[in-house]
């Protein structure tokens, strides 16, 4: 599905309105360009599932962790030469929580079965604001989302 916004408002929108449809278990791949969005993505979740401390970029620390309704994992290889460094503290997380991995795309390849990815870029408008998001679920959890997920992003579908 692609959708586009013009504002960190609409983005944290998008967010919101996939993070009613995450569960613990559940992993989501950001990817983009930088200063896309990707971090502002994981603070619209986290703000949806009831995180009531500040939600920052996990770039230095490789990992923040986050409780409200639901454990919540936030994740950046951004700095790491081989991605796969986390690999294991991913999978022993899924087993409690939703893991949100910024520069997640390189581990798409062990999770063949059940991911959500979420592409943010920028688009060649004059707003800089203005971000193109793909948003692909695969395996069967997410083809059973993808209509009420559809139906919730339909504001922001070929804007």
């Amino acid at each position: 599905m692609k959708l586009s916004t013009s504002s960190a408002g609409e983005t944290q929108a998008v967010a919101a309105a996939i993070a009613l449809h995450l569960a613990a278990g559940d992993l989501v791949l950001l990817s983009g360009d930088l200063g896309a969005g990707k971090t502002t993505f994981v603070q619209a979740v986290a703000e949806t599932w009831g995180v009531a401390e500040p939600v920052t970029s996990p770039t230095f620390a490789l990992a923040h962790h986050y409780s409200g309704k639901c454990e919540l994992r936030h994740i950046d290889l951004y700095r790491l030469a081989e991605p796969t460094e986390m690999l294991d503290y991913i999978l022993d997380e899924l087993e409690e929580a939703i893991v949100l991995v910024e520069w997640g795309a390189p581990l798409a390849e062990f999770f063949p079965d059940s991911y959500f990815e979420v592409k943010l870029d920028f688009s060649a408008s004059s707003s800089s604001d203005f971000r193109r998001i793909e948003i692909n679920g695969v395996g069967n959890r997410w083809q059973e989302v993808h209509q009420d997920m559809k139906s919730a992003l339909k504001p922001f579908a070929g804007k």
